[in-house]
């Protein structure tokens, strides 16, 4: 059946919608991730070593815990997106779209028509639904986020900002510092300034926007808007064990 995205609900109510990837093959991860308060999982399998039998386990955790399941998948391909959208995943982060032709195929790939061209084979949600209140949930509940990172995407944000059915634009800083020439240094001037652009222009254009980063730059982000956020699982860990080894230490 499908539910309300909970995830969707927050950002499109403009409330900030916290998450965490995870790269590898693990539903108990979902589990206490989900225990410790996070809106939502991304599950990378552009990055990660997920089959699609391993998404579709950590899908179910994702439901069985209340946490919303979005999937990063290895491309902008219809017959890839599929595949995840019909074993349950809630939405998809796009990697590496640049144009606007680019962001209409992603939500093509994802809704039903009248608003994609997702091929419809049903996918495990249909099971117990009429068909159009299927299609109807779907297209509504679904999310679409695509990701900025390279110098092209930042070329052609404005077409972009106009395709309609793209929830969420998010900003990939890693890939986008190695485009415009500084890999590795998201801080660095340059790569900070055309970050601030875009997020600028995102927001004005009255559309959402996306983000990686830890605690502190996740309160920043806040601060400036965004509404889409996650962190990692290294991350996640390795902050806990500073905090650990501080308060050990007596710090």
């Amino acid at each position: 059946m499908i539910t309300q995205n909970r995830m969707k609900a927050k950002i499109m109510a403009g409330e900030s919608a916290f998450g965490v990837s995870i790269t590898f093959p693990a539903p108990e991860r979902v589990e206490m991730v989900a225990q410790a308060g996070y809106d939502w999982i991304l599950i990378d399998a552009e990055h990660g070593s997920h089959s699609i039998t391993d998404v579709y386990q950590m899908v179910l955790a994702c439901e069985l815990h209340g946490v919303t399941p979005i999937v990063r998948p290895q491309s902008n391909v219809a017959d890839v997106i599929l595949r995840y959208m019909d074993r349950g995943a809630m939405g998809v982060q796009v990697p590496h779209v640049n144009s606007a032709e680019e962001a209409e195929a992603a939500v093509n790939a994802v809704r039903f028509h009248p608003e994609g061209t997702r091929g419809l084979g049903g996918g495990r949600k249909m099971m117990g639904m009429a068909e159009s209140d299927f299609l109807k949930r779907s297209n509504a509940e679904t999310l679409v986020c695509v990701q900025i990172e390279h110098r092209e995407g930042l070329d052609n944000l404005d077409e972009m900002l106009e395709v309609d059915g793209v929830d969420v634009f998010f900003i990939g800083p890693s890939d986008l510092s190695q485009s415009l020439g500084y890999p590795g240094q998201r801080t660095h001037p340059v790569v900070a300034e055309a970050i601030d652009t875009a997020f600028k222009k995102i927001h004005a254009a009255g559309k959402a926007s996306g983000t990686p980063g830890g605690p502190e730059l996740a309160r920043s982000n806040v601060e400036r808007g965004v509404l889409y956020h996650y962190t990692h699982i290294p991350t996640f860990v390795s902050h806990y064990g500073q905090h650990f080894f501080n308060t050990v230490a007596g710090k």
